[in-house]
This record gives structure tokens, sequence and C-alpha cells, in this order.
């Protein structure tokens, strides 16, 4: 159905956790006849070419980065200038909402939507709401969630706080629609390991000798996709090609949803956007929450997936190779279990959440167009 009735501004940073969901957004509001432009900052002009919007426009940002003074002062002086960009910026394109996914990038936009009184939205895709997001959240009239309780969503906020889901992309949803099935006893058994850099780096050292461990009979069986870093390629593959295991590696794969759907088990760490996938298509996992986090926000969303019973959460902290290849070995030699817990996975999934995050966006837009028409 279309629906049209204005521009919905975008803002999301250039990391894939916050921009693969305002994809999702965006290809939904396409299709409803909506026209999109993506506000961001630096960082995401990579991703210009092939984000579905009108216009990609980007406004200066900056992380907090450290609590010294000097820092401070440049992080402030570059938000005050993103944040008079994006007053100019909506006074142009004046928007019917504005819809932010986290990360300090949304916040000049959002800011800018509150000075200008447009309808805004922030949409969290972790189980703990994000430091971006906790500043904004008294400022935007709707706050989505990607999880049913979202840890510092609570008091008043709970009013404005709806639950949506995670939305995934297109091509997410298409892979969903494969069936999982579980390793033949003496067929291959195919696995995916990724997780963006700091985990790329990390399964590039820890994976390849894990997989040495498994007895040689399942080893001979193993078929290995994996993400690496650059500077790590040549190793991993030497590691592989010396314990005989077949090993297709990438600094990055376009078609990561599809490999996903052709896996038998993966293992990667907890970014939202992982955790949403991982769901949708429902593929069991070994999940290692990035250590150190803020706010241990991979940790929550890899925590609550395993007690719902769709996938093992191992810490960093606990998992040495030995321990990763035994667990490895165990559950490729329990076929069951990886079927019962696929399923268990796919039945956390929210295919629909792009739709139901789309119906609340133009909720707010046709609130605005009301206030218009009143006034």
């Amino acid at each position: 159905m279309t629906k049209g009735g204005g521009v919905i501004m975008l803002a999301a940073g250039g990391t894939g956790g916050h921009l693969f969901p305002a994809f999702a957004l965006a290809e939904a509001l396409g299709r409803r006849g909506r026209i999109v432009d993506l506000v961001t900052d630096m960082r995401g002009d990579r991703y210009g070419s092939g984000f579905p919007a009108r216009q990609v426009h980007q406004v200066p940002s900056a992380t907090a980065s450290g609590r010294d003074p000097l820092t401070l002062a440049k992080t402030a002086a570059t938000l005050a200038r993103g944040v008079a960009a994006a007053v100019k910026l909506l006074g142009d394109v004046k928007p019917a909402a504005v819809v932010g996914f986290g990360g300090y990038p949304t916040f000049p936009p959002l800011l800018a939507a509150r000075m200008r009184s447009i309808p805004s939205l922030i949409h969290e895709q972790n189980a703990v709401l994000g430091r971006a997001n906790r500043l904004l959240s008294k400022r935007v009239d709707v706050i989505a969630t990607s999880f049913e309780r979202t840890r510092f969503v609570d008091g008043p906020l709970l009013a404005k706080a709806r639950f949506t889901g995670n939305p995934v992309r297109d091509v997410v949803l298409r892979a969903s629609g494969r069936p999982y099935r579980s390793p033949e006893p003496s067929g291959p058994v195919r696995l995916l390991v990724f997780g963006g850099s700091q985990g790329a780096r990390y399964f590039s050292e820890t994976v390849p000798g894990a997989l040495a461990t498994v007895p040689p009979l399942l080893r001979s069986r193993l078929e290995v996709v994996q993400q690496c870093r650059a500077e790590d390629l040549d190793a991993v593959r030497a590691a592989y090609a010396a314990s005989g295991i077949r090993a297709e590696l990438e600094t990055f794969f376009r078609d990561l949803p599809e490999r996903l759907a052709e896996s038998h088990l993966v293992i990667g760490r907890a970014g939202a956007s992982s955790i949403a996938e991982l769901t949708v298509i429902g593929r069991p996992s070994i999940l290692v929450p990035l250590p150190h986090a803020l706010d241990n926000d991979q940790l929550q969303n890899a925590s609550r997936l395993a007690e719902s019973g769709g996938a093992w959460c191992i810490e960093q902290k606990d998992l040495s190779a030995e321990r990763l290849g035994g667990e490895i070995a165990r559950l490729i030699a329990s076929p069951e279990l990886l079927s019962q817990v696929a399923a268990s996975a796919k039945a956390q999934g929210k295919p629909d959440a792009v739709e139901r995050l789309a119906d609340l966006v133009e909720e707010l837009a046709a609130g605005r167009r009301e206030g218009r028409n009143a006034a």
C-alpha cells in the first residue's frame, strides 16, 4: 500500500549494527511509496551507493572517546557543528519524521528534530539501551525496542516504549525460507565463523587451533567459511591447510545471509544484527560476546537467546581452543540437538519487525500531518 506524505529521514552511523536495520526500514518504507533520506557521519560514506535512499547527507559527529577536558571540548565542538548543520538540513528537507538507530552520529539529527518540532523516534537494537540513545530517550516521541525487556528503558520511558523487534534486510528474509537440515552422518559439516573486526581477530587466533583438536574422521568432513582481517588471511589459511580442513576465507562476505542459511553451525559474536539474522533464518550458534563492552550489550543479547534454548553462550574468558573444539565435536555428533536449537532460535525471530517499525514511523508522520491540517 502506498502511503506517501513526506520524506522520512533516517539517521545512522557507519557500523553495520546501526546501518543494517536502517537499511531494512528504508526498503520497507520504499515499498510503501515513501521517500527516504539518510543522514550519517563521514564513516557512513562507503555505504552511500548501496543504501536505498534518495539522498545521503553527512553531518559532523563525534564519539565521547575520552574524559580529559581537551577531548571533551573537541567532542562538544564537533557535536555543536553537527547540530547546527542538522538544523539547517531539516529546515531544507522538512521531513515528516526523523528515525535514529543509535550511536553518536544520530545525536545531531535527533536533537535538531526536537528543536524543529519534528516527530522523532529512536530504535534500540540491543537488550541494553545504548549511551547515545539513553541521552536522546527523553527528547524523542517514541523508543522502539528489539527486546520486550530492554535495560534502562524504565520509569517514565516505559510510556513511550514500543516493542517492534530488530528489522532485517530483504536478503535476510529471503534466506529465512530455507529450512534447517542437520548434518548427514557421513556428509559435510558447514561451519560459518564471523564477528566484525575485533571478533575476526579473536576467531582467527582461536578457531583454527580449536578445529585442529577435532577427531580426524570428523575433521575431514568440515567445510569452514570464515571472515578474517586482511592481515590474518595468510596465517589462518596456512593453519587450516596444515590440519587438512577445507576453508573459504574472506575479509567480508557480501552474501553472508545466504552463507548463514547454508551453515550447520555458526560461531560468532553477539551483535544485535547477528542475533536478529540468526533468529530470523533459524540457525544454531555458539556465541562469544565481545568482552569489555561498556554496557555488556553483547553478553545481554547472547544470554537472552541462550536462555530461550536458541544458542550456546560462552564468554571469551572461559573459552580455550580445546574447549571450543570439544564443544564443536559434541554438537556435530548430536544432529538432533542442532535441529532443536535451530528451531528454538527461529522461534525467537521477528521477521515482521521491519513492518512493525514502518507502521510506527507512519503513525508518527501521520500525526504531524494531522497537526498541520488542524493548524
